[in-house]
């Protein structure tokens, strides 16, 4: 069995003395792990890393094997990524988020998007939106995908402000006036048609709370599992770059 393919270095662990397991996720294979020879030495030491791009060809006696990886380097991010507090943590969240994937099942949109993110993650601000734009679209993957499209009570489509906690649909401003206490809170950025400009530090809590709800509800908790540490450190992260910035200079 034999096959080459490119890959997001998602983990490492050491394998032995001198190899590695390597786990990436595949553009046309899925998430999939194999065992890199000489993986724990200084020279693979530096492409192994999350958050890299590499070229991978995998090779076994058999599928079901776990196979070795014969790999080279494509887009060394990590270096940059690992540079601030705000990568580090947002490369471990996503990698944790794209584990949730099944292993050795193709999922090509989630891989583009996943690249995306990470070739366009050095302000902190559109970090945060690449991160929660992952987490919808991962909860889509597994089946739970919210409804933002139209107003889940009245069908409409324009002035979509609020997000049903139960059914995770849109609500419009008018429909959702009188329980909006009960309701979450749809950010700008998040509304059909409508960019990520002016930002501001409540739309993304916003955005975060509203995926973090689901994903708990529908993907974590079944699964005896909570978010990750990596998931609260990015965000705080965020909170402490905006407050930074929102304080007037001497």
């Amino acid at each position: 069995m034999e096959w080459t393919d490119e890959g997001i270095v998602l983990g490492v662990r050491r394998h032995g003395e001198s190899s590695a397991i390597v786990e990436l996720l595949t553009r046309g294979h899925g998430r999939h792990l194999g065992l890199v020879r000489g993986g724990a030495g200084s020279r693979m030491r530096p492409l192994l890393q999350p958050g890299n791009s590499v070229s991978a060809v995998w090779r076994a006696r058999l599928d079901e094997h776990l196979g070795t990886y014969a790999i080279e380097g494509l887009k060394l991010r990590a270096a940059t990524l690992l540079g601030s507090s705000h990568g580090v943590y947002g490369v471990t969240h996503l990698a944790s988020i794209a584990r949730l994937l099944p292993e050795r099942d193709p999922h090509e949109e989630i891989f583009a998007l996943l690249e995306h993110s990470l070739d366009d993650f050095e302000d902190i601000g559109g970090a945060a939106v690449h991160v929660i734009h992952f987490e919808l679209a991962m909860l889509a993957e597994l089946g739970f995908g919210l409804a933002l499209e139209n107003c889940a009570v009245t069908g409409e489509t324009t002035d979509l402000i609020y997000v049903s906690p139960k059914s995770g649909g849109a609500v419009s401003r008018g429909a959702g006036e009188p329980w909006r206490d009960r309701l979450l809170r749809l950010p700008p950025f998040l509304r059909q048609g409508e960019t990520a400009t002016d930002l501001t530090e409540q739309d993304l809590q916003d955005g975060f709370r509203l995926t973090g709800l689901f994903l708990l509800r529908h993907v974590l908790e079944p699964r005896g599992q909570g978010h990750s540490d990596a998931r609260a450190g990015f965000i705080n992260a965020l909170i402490r770059q905006q407050a930074k910035a929102a304080i007037p200079a001497p």
